[in-house]
């Protein structure tokens, strides 16, 4: 597919239907995954190695705890965090001056272990989930310069205590945020949904209630934006539901009811027939809603447990996966409409060596599959479900939750120990460069131009460069 016609395809809120209204979108990383909403970059050509001393452009920390992907707009890099305020001030962190003015996260205690996942809805306790935190959090928006790495302004939206805990390895700022280029969108879930101006200046926000998770693990989901349409997925241990809000005044559109347990999917939006579809996973189902409606068009299932991997789509079909307990991928057929289940709608499905946390990567008929959060890939021919790599572990990359990115014919794989492999795009695993820092990344990576974006404690900016010191 040639560049004009991928760019007509952008999902995610940054759609368009020529390539001249489309050029602002692909020049940025306006959502998590990106200007097609898929981990692509359409026009990106990041480096293939760096480390603490090798092409990193700049690398600032960033206050409080988060695990959401870092956003780019023209000269801005948007960064969502929550901090806890401290009751001492012994507990600060030692952090960069222009932090200096923001509360910061104490350093972690003992966190539990990821793994041991045991059902059953939110609150304390059990292996994997986190307490109930007794201080107060400062929900926050933060701009960071993108040539420089300074902070342009950083804006506290809500100040609470949480009323749930997280898993150990989670955040209370783990909806990554998403922009236009004229409204920025921050979703800390149960503290909110806010629209902002690029300078920080609150238009509109909404309270949307109190989700109570499944075993206290945290939220997750991200909203996602098409046109004038901002869409936001609510499944949880009470009552679900899928509701369309205007992006310019917030007014809801509509609100549909879901019967589904505790997912972390965000909603990815495409366009089939003249029809705009909401496509979001779940344990029970994957469903298709009609973007102007809310009315349910399609559904398929089951995936089974914990479902946290968002589709993507190609070649007339959706990839909807999931890779807890009862893994499940199905290759579903668009254009149809009912209950899909077990038709011939399924082009294809398999059990095994799916992704739990990871999103899907898909490049031309390879789509790329990281197995559970193991640093285990699987490439599939994305027509037929036949593997040319299968369960393959890349050394250097240690647990993963970062869903992979792809640009220039390479895929960027992340590590949650602060390695990471850069691919060559193909039908065989062909490693260009393995790299390592001192940080431990969970967030998925933005790529904008030669610009590599990775969040951990520190935010860098991996850029080619002929600084030997980087700081």
């Amino acid at each position: 597919m040639n560049t004009q016609k991928l760019i007509a395809l952008l999902v995610g809120g940054l759609a368009a239907v020529n390539f001249a209204d489309a050029a602002p979108a692909e020049q940025n990383w306006g959502q998590w995954r990106g200007p097609l909403g898929n981990g692509v970059s359409p026009s990106g050509n990041p480096p293939t190695e760096w480390s603490e001393t090798k092409n990193v452009k700049w690398k600032v920390k960033i206050p409080g705890k988060g695990s959401s992907t870092p956003i780019v707009w023209d000269n801005f890099v948007f960064v969502q965090t929550a901090v806890s305020v401290p009751a001492k001030p012994a507990a600060r962190l030692d952090i960069a001056p222009q932090f200096a003015g923001l509360p910061q996260q104490p350093p972690a205690g003992q966190q539990p272990p990821d793994g041991g996942r045991r059902r059953g809805g939110g609150g304390g306790g059990g292996f994997g989930r986190g307490e109930a935190p007794k201080d107060p959090h400062q929900f926050t928006m933060i701009a960071v310069d993108r040539t420089t790495g300074k902070v342009a302004w950083q804006k506290v939206l809500r100040e609470e205590i949480p009323h749930e805990g997280h898993h150990g390895t989670a955040s209370f700022a783990s909806a990554s945020p998403l922009t236009d280029g004229e409204t920025l969108f921050a979703y800390f879930g149960s503290r909110g949904l806010y629209a902002l101006d690029l300078k920080g200046n609150v238009k509109w926000q909404k309270d949307l209630g109190k989700m109570r998770i499944s075993n206290g693990f945290g939220e997750g989901s991200s909203p996602a934006l098409h046109g004038n349409t901002l869409v936001v997925n609510w499944d949880h241990e009470g009552e679900d539901f899928i509701a369309a809000f205007d992006k310019t005044t917030g007014q809801e559109l509509w609100k549909q009811p879901r019967d589904e347990r505790t997912t972390w999917v965000t909603p990815f939006i495409l366009q089939h027939n003249g029809v705009t579809q909401v496509i979001v996973g779940a344990s029970g189902k994957v469903r298709s809603y009609d973007l102007a409606t809310g009315k349910e068009i399609w559904s398929a299932g089951p995936l089974g447990s914990n479902v946290v991997p968002t589709p993507v789509t190609g070649h007339g079909l959706v990839f909807a996966m999931s890779g807890h307990r009862e893994p499940n991928l199905l290759a579903i057929k668009l254009g149809r409409t009912g209950d899909l289940t077990g038709s011939d709608a399924i082009a294809w499905s398999t059990t095994r060596d799916t992704p739990y946390v990871p999103s899907p990567l898909l490049d031309g008929e390879l789509l790329f599959l990281a197995k559970r959060t193991d640093g285990i890939l699987s490439i599939v021919n994305a027509k037929t479900g036949k593997a040319s790599v299968e369960a393959e572990r890349l050394a250097g990359v240690n647990g993963m939750y970062a869903s992979p990115v792809l640009a220039s014919g390479r895929v960027y794989i992340l590590g949650r120990d602060g390695g990471a492999v850069v691919l060559k795009s193909g039908e065989k695993v062909e490693v260009l460069a393995t790299n390592k820092l001192n940080d431990k990344f969970d967030a998925s990576p933005a790529i904008v131009g030669q610009q590599l974006f990775l969040r951990g404690e520190n935010l860098y900016c991996i850029a080619p460069t002929e600084r030997a010191d980087a700081k």
